[in-house]
């Protein structure tokens, strides 16, 4: 039995505590809020602001973790370098975790030191150096924050007008003490998809079928899996995953993100070291193994000989019309009554408008009508609260 100090236990880290806990493995959940989804299935929990790297270390010292498994990006990355030095696992690996916790390193290994194709980007600390990167990329662009989650302080540009408003949202609402934004060209995509990546400590790379998404807002609505990919798209995407995980080392699941543009150009976009948010689809079953005990087992070293695509699967978030200091009311009848379908509660104790609290998942046959797979996950994720959040922009 190993002992896994899990940091952050959003939804994601709920499904990962799990499979951990199905496999015989002792969790202890950390989270800067009590109740977190992951606490209420962990082992022990642990209440901290994980960008307090002294609180970090107390914890770890306390506790005596095998594995660190990082769910979030607000963590002080420097704290886990030093302690894989002392003979902790780090899940992937301490250097991918602080590579990606700021979208500066992750986009320059990308595009300069891999020479894989991005976007056209700029930093800036100050409004004149922003003012200066939008004059050189042009209307429309899009700009965040280095260090974010979740769409937190994205926006798109059309103007002059809007540059000021879009500066002042994306440093107000970047995470952790990293006061920078990254604006970039805007893709004219035709769809974004996810290339779920697993890399092994004794095994070869693989690659779950890839997984189409919609974001609204930089966030993620719902997503689908198989996403439909030339083959040569699809071999072009996995050679820059293999390409970047490679380069940030160690064994665990990545989520890769791309555009793929009308001409279909494959573009890599963003890399997450741990479970992917549109990966919830694989808790449907339409893999063989979830993303979640695919990351448990490669960061175990347990061994994954393969990973078969077995159903069509969709999914699609249950978000919150409201704010509550309580649990909500869930309804489940209509879930519950189609067949091929089923739902999640995240345990949330919290709401707040436009907060994801649960995600839908269908299946069905492979082949069938991806459309009327994904509307119908759509249709019973809106009769959970009651709301309709996907016609919203």
């Amino acid at each position: 039995m190993k002992k896994i100090l899990l940091l952050g236990s959003g939804e994601l880290g709920r499904e990962f505590a799990i499979a951990a806990k199905r496999a015989g493995q002792y969790v202890i959940a950390c989270d800067r809020y009590d109740r977190a989804p992951a606490m209420q299935v962990a082992d022990e929990r642990e209440v901290f602001s994980m960008l307090d790297g002294d609180a970090l270390e107390a914890v770890v010292r306390k506790h005596r973790p095998d594995i660190i498994v990082p769910e979030i990006e607000a963590i002080r990355t420097e704290r886990l370098l030093r302690l894989e030095q002392g003979g902790v696992q780090v899940a992937p690996s301490a250097r991918a975790v602080n590579f990606t916790m700021n979208r500066r390193a992750i986009r320059d290994l990308a595009a300069h030191d891999l020479g894989l194709r991005t976007a056209k980007y700029f930093y800036a600390k100050t409004f004149d150096e922003f003012k200066w990167a939008a004059d050189e990329i042009g209307f429309p662009c899009v700009v965040k924050p280095l260090m974010s989650s979740s769409g937190h302080g994205q926006s798109y540009v059309h103007n002059d007008d809007e540059l000021r408003e879009a500066f002042r949202e994306a440093m107000e609402q970047g995470r952790g003490d990293v006061k920078e934004v990254i604006i970039e060209e805007f893709i004219d995509f035709d769809s974004e998809f996810t290339l779920l990546t697993v890399t092994q400590k004794a095994g070869p790379t693989l690659f779950c079928p890839p997984i189409g998404h919609v974001q609204r807002g930089g966030d993620y609505r719902e997503s689908w899996m198989p996403f439909a990919l030339a083959p040569e798209a699809l071999k072009a995407a996995e050679h820059m995953a293999a390409e970047v995980t490679r380069a940030l080392t160690g064994c665990g699941i990545w989520g890769v993100e791309f555009f793929l543009t009308k001409q279909g150009e494959v573009i890599f976009s963003e890399l997450s070291p741990r479970p992917h948010d549109t990966g919830m689809v694989t808790l449907s079953h339409c893999t063989n193994l979830s993303e979640f005990e695919l990351h448990l087992r490669a960061v175990l070293g347990l061994p994954i000989p393969a990973i078969h695509l077995e159903h069509s699967g969709a999914s699609a978030v249950v978000l919150s019309p409201v704010e509550s200091a309580e649990p909500l009311d869930y309804h489940l009848e209509a879930v519950c009554a189609e067949d091929r379908s089923r739902v999640r509660i995240f345990g949330k104790p919290e709401a707040h408008i436009g907060r994801r609290m649960g995600v839908v998942l269908c299946y069905d046959e492979l082949g069938c009508n991806m459309d009327a797979l994904r509307g119908k996950a759509r249709r019973l994720a809106a009769t959970v609260l009651g709301t309709d959040p996907y016609m919203k922009k």
